[in-house]
């Protein structure tokens, strides 16, 4: 299992938990797509961690299942949920407020 050097701000902020590790791998990459597997694996969560709470973030439509290939389903977040749009808010609002002064001044155009 991979260690993940530097925390996000998002975990940084709420605690390094299984649950908040998975959800800020899939805010991180919310365009794509993954099955249980990878998930797991990128969010530095064991499969047997994942498979305890899963099955609650599919019911509760923070994730949704996107297709099928093989015997693999394929999980992303689940975009038009009202809660997932907050985090997504909540996580960049995160990154503005811990943004160098200098970086946020650079990158406006005059």
């Amino acid at each position: 299992m991979k260690i993940k050097e530097n925390k996000s701000l998002f975990l940084m902020q709420f605690g390094d938990t299984p649950q908040l590790r998975v959800i800020d791998f899939l805010i991180d990459n919310h365009f794509f797509d993954y099955p249980m597997t990878e998930i797991a694996r990128e969010s530095n969560v064991s499969y047997n961690s994942l498979k305890l709470f899963f099955s609650y973030f599919v019911k509760s439509g923070i994730i949704c299942k996107t297709r099928k290939i093989g015997k693999s389903d394929y999980f992303k977040l689940n975009l038009n949920n009202q809660f997932v749009k907050n985090l997504i808010k909540l996580d960049w609002s995160l990154v503005n407020k811990n943004t160098p002064l200098e970086i946020k001044e650079s990158s406006v155009c005059t």
